[in-house]
């Protein structure tokens, strides 16, 4: 049997990780990552990352395992939450939890976890991993969780085939309502414990008073664009992925102003939340930034036509794929089913790779395309690659 070091995270999920792996007969360590110290913007009522602890402590003596902690919260500030910063600084909306396993869980905490002695690490993630072998060589693949519901494996869509190789998921096969009968019946202390929400370690914050830690407040104006705006007509159905791939484009000149806002950096497309304008048939939403101008441009209804685009683009430099054989060479186009952010249901998509980069264009129309964000390929049940939106 192994030694396998689980990332005891306080929560239900990693907790019943851990019984599964003792009851295999593995040999279990407990591991607590402190990751962020600073409560600034946190909403009351958030479990601060001390009560975490106790419940992971309280865990791992039920179990009757060892208990060890670190702290990698400068790694933390400078692998995540300072790229977050400078995303949206730009205007753009980034994923920390994506970043947070690829840099933290499966990077340093990984390096941590094999100075101890660990043959794998474990998390609580809802997602399964398999092993194939060609020409000789073990492929890891990355899989959706049976709990379709949970799924997870969005977040781990730019983990490489040496994070995979080192990698156990032992709940990925469960559903989450088994996991917490098991938990029950094992008296594990996080049993009825609520899962966490919100950023990666930090937790449910207000982001605006979070993003103040680093980004001034700036007083702006915002516009309202109308359905009937010009740009929307110009883009006919045979237009080239590159058009498609476009985001529209607005002036102050092509909207009224309607209201202010206090810096268009701590906002994002699709966001409807925040903006204190009332009165209104149906609910404002955000179409787009301009951090350089800071305008924020709005348009009325889930329905409004800038809401919406065919299709985005990933640059070269940040293609990943979970197992590098399967790129794609220039000219050459794939179907897969995609998603752009967590809990959306996949899409049926073409994607074309040119040099400038690979193109995902959709069958449908997508709502809320936003540069910064991930975007993740399946092919079925295998995650098969990711990458960040340009624009």
């Amino acid at each position: 049997m192994a030694t396998v070091v689980v990332g005891l995270s306080g929560g239900v999920d990693s907790s019943v990780a851990a019984y599964l792996l003792k009851e295999q007969g593995h040999d279990v360590i407990g591991l607590f990552m402190r990751n962020w110290h600073d409560t600034t913007g946190t909403l009351e009522g958030d479990c601060p990352w001390y009560d975490d602890q106790i419940f992971a402590e309280l865990v791992a003596k039920r179990l009757d395992i060892p208990f060890r902690f670190v702290d990698l919260s400068e790694e933390y500030r400078r692998r995540v939450v300072d790229y977050m910063f400078s995303e949206y600084e730009q205007g753009r909306t980034p994923n920390p939890d994506v970043l947070c396993n690829r840099e933290i869980k499966f990077d340093v905490f990984l390096k941590e976890a094999l100075k101890m002695g660990a043959d794998y690490v474990a998390t609580g993630h809802y997602c399964r991993k398999e092993e194939q072998t060609a020409d000789g060589q073990t492929i890891y693949r990355l899989l959706a969780g049976a709990d379709k519901n949970k799924d997870q494996s969005y977040f781990l869509c730019q983990l490489t085939q040496e994070q995979l190789r080192y990698a156990l998921f032992p709940i990925g096969d469960l559903q989450k309502p088994e996991v917490r009968r098991i938990a029950d019946e094992q008296h594990l202390a996080t049993a009825k414990r609520k899962d966490s929400q919100g950023i990666c370690f930090v937790g449910k914050v207000d982001l605006p008073v979070f993003l103040q830690q680093k980004l001034a407040a700036k007083d702006g104006n915002i516009h309202e664009i109308l359905p009937s705006w010009r740009g929307y007509g110009r883009i006919g159905a045979d237009a080239d992925v590159e058009q498609l791939a476009q985001p529209y484009r607005y002036t102050v000149r092509d909207g009224k102003k309607i209201g202010t806002h206090r810096g268009a950096h701590f906002y994002t497309i699709g966001q409807r939340k925040g903006l204190g304008i009332g009165g209104r048939k149906e609910s404002l939403f955000i179409i787009a930034t301009d951090v350089e101008q800071n305008v924020i441009y709005v348009g009325e209804g889930d329905s409004h036509p800038g809401l919406y685009r065919r299709a985005l683009r990933v640059l070269p430099e940040d293609i990943h794929w979970v197992n590098p054989t399967e790129r794609m060479v220039d000219g050459e186009s794939r179907r897969y089913q995609v998603r752009i952010r967590y809990r959306q249901p996949l899409q049926q998509a073409l994607l074309i790779k040119r040099a400038d980069g690979l193109y995902i264009l959709f069958d449908e129309p997508q709502r809320g395309i936003a540069a910064g964000q991930f975007a993740a390929w399946y092919d079925g049940e295998v995650l098969s690659g990711s990458g960040v939106i340009v624009e």
